[in-house]
């Protein structure tokens, strides 16, 4: 089987690249490495330039290398971007999917997993969420990723055609072996931000809002490690190999943390200080937003590998270090 990754070449889609090919697939990945990067591309896949929204580019793909089965990266992510410019984020995150999903079923492709977010929630009215609960984004993203869901959904129902669409909760760390991480020079998720202060790229760290009603004033988040959540791609592969139904799954470890709770697990795993601000709530922030578990595990049998906070900041913070290293040698080079 051969399994086309969109955005394969950004930080989640090469860990899924890598756990793919360690489950012995081949993968072709198609990026236009405007925020990804092509020395993310693991070894053994193939890499190909270009949009995601490209129909005539994606059905030549499916038919030139025998594509199975997408696994769809591909988006904007940013959601303070999102509420500033929405219209992008419809265009890049739903009207590319739309044409992504088209490509799929002309060229006879059956099996697709949807990259989506626990932002379709958006300010849930009890936490922990679950897959029953009422979506309601409140951002631009969440809306963008929903509509994506839905079009998945509407299209299941209408041809040969299954999916699996994996809400992430808050995505950190880096693969335990050193082989990729996060490169955006634009950080926005909260450990690599607080890494690069810890490192001195930054001058201080943002705490955006300190009057929510949580414990600590700080926002909740379920953090999940993106090797984890690589291996929740590929069980979901081989559910719907398998015949299985299409899915809509939670995808975290249902433990929350708060913003001050990281930031403090940073400095301790790092054993450095770092100055800490405090700054306005950003547009589109759910105070609380923690996930249940237990339907991704007793459907794809997930059984997360790196479930604990220091462990994530522990990985995240070594490819910072060896990514910096390399960057210099590259420069003096």
């Amino acid at each position: 089987m051969t399994v086309l990754v969109t955005g394969g070449a950004g930080y989640i889609g090469s860990h899924a690249v890598l756990a793919l090919i360690e489950a012995g697939r081949q993968v072709v990945v198609l990026d236009d490495l405007s925020t990804g990067s092509r020395d993310l591309v693991p070894r053994g896949a193939t890499l190909v330039e270009g949009d995601v929204g490209d129909e005539a580019l994606v059905g030549k793909l499916i038919r030139e290398q025998g594509i199975d089965a997408i696994l769809h990266f591909a988006g904007s992510i940013v959601v303070p971007d999102s509420v500033a410019d929405p219209l992008f984020y419809y265009l890049n995150n739903t009207v590319k999917s739309r044409s992504l999903i088209a490509a799929a079923v002309a060229g006879g492709v059956k099996h697709f997993i949807f990259s989506s977010t626990a932002a379709v929630y958006g300010e849930p009215e009890a936490s922990p969420v679950d897959e029953t609960t009422r979506p309601g984004p409140i951002s631009p993203y969440g809306s963008s990723k929903l509509m994506t869901e839905m079009m998945l959904s509407d299209t299941a129902f209408a041809h040969d055609f299954r999916f699996v669409a994996l809400r992430y909760f808050n995505v950190a760390g880096a693969d335990p072996l050193g082989r990729t991480g996060q490169t955006s020079p634009r950080a926005t998720h909260l450990i690599k931000v607080a890494l690069q202060a810890v490192r001195g790229e930054r001058t201080h760290l943002e705490i955006y809002g300190t009057d929510y009603p949580t414990p600590d004033g700080t926002c909740l988040r379920d953090y999940i490690h993106v090797s984890d959540l690589a291996d929740a791609h590929v069980l979901a592969l081989a559910h719907l190999e398998r015949g299985g139904e299409s899915q809509v799954l939670n995808c975290g470890y249902g433990q929350g943390y708060s913003v001050l709770d990281v930031v403090a697990a940073v400095k301790r795993v790092a054993g450095v200080d770092f100055r800490v601000d405090h700054a306005p709530r950003r547009a589109g922030d759910p105070a609380n937003l923690i996930t249940r578990s237990e339907k991704i595990r007793a459907v794809l049998g997930w059984e997360p590998r790196h479930a604990d906070l220091d462990v994530i900041v522990g990985h995240a913070l070594a490819w910072e270090d060896s990514f910096n290293a390399r960057e210099k040698t590259r420069a003096v080079g």
